[in-house]
């Protein structure tokens, strides 16, 4: 079985593009397990706002900055996933804004990211965007319709 609870801690922008957020988060993420064929996991996933992501992303990683996607694995080799997502939308939106991209098409690649990191895919902090874990999130994310 797969769960994925998507939860919003903090701020959450009050428009219409909020109310979708939950639904769009939890497509992302069970389109990247479908992907990797994972039938069994347990993914929790809380948006958050920048100040709440500068305190995680300070207590787990020691950076004093806010961060698009923290992501934590929680099983053990040989276990069903299971993890933990912290995602910053509101870096998301800005991230979005800064290269022309839509908004919900960001937080779509953040979620794909986050799920692939809990399911053990990594990338080197340079050149990431040219990792086999990027190309493979990309063709995630352009496998889902967003709104």
């Amino acid at each position: 079985m797969l769960l994925v609870d998507v939860t919003g801690e903090g701020a959450l922008p009050a428009d219409a593009f909020a109310a979708d957020l939950p639904a769009l988060v939890e497509r992302a993420v069970r389109a990247a397990l479908g992907d990797r064929r994972v039938g069994e996991a347990e993914v929790s996933v809380t948006l958050m706002d920048d100040e709440a992501m500068t305190a995680l992303n300070r207590q787990w990683k020691g950076r004093d900055a806010t961060t698009d996607v923290l992501a934590f694995a929680l099983h053990e080799a040989g276990e069903a996933p299971l993890g933990d997502l912290y995602i910053g939308w509101q870096q998301a939106l800005r991230q979005a804004a800064e290269v022309g991209e839509r908004p919900a098409r960001e937080l779509v690649r953040l979620a794909v990211h986050g799920t692939l990191h809990v399911l053990g895919w990594d990338h080197p902090d340079e050149g990431r965007e040219e990792s086999e874990m990027w190309r493979h999130q990309e063709r995630i994310v352009d496998s889902i319709v967003i709104p």
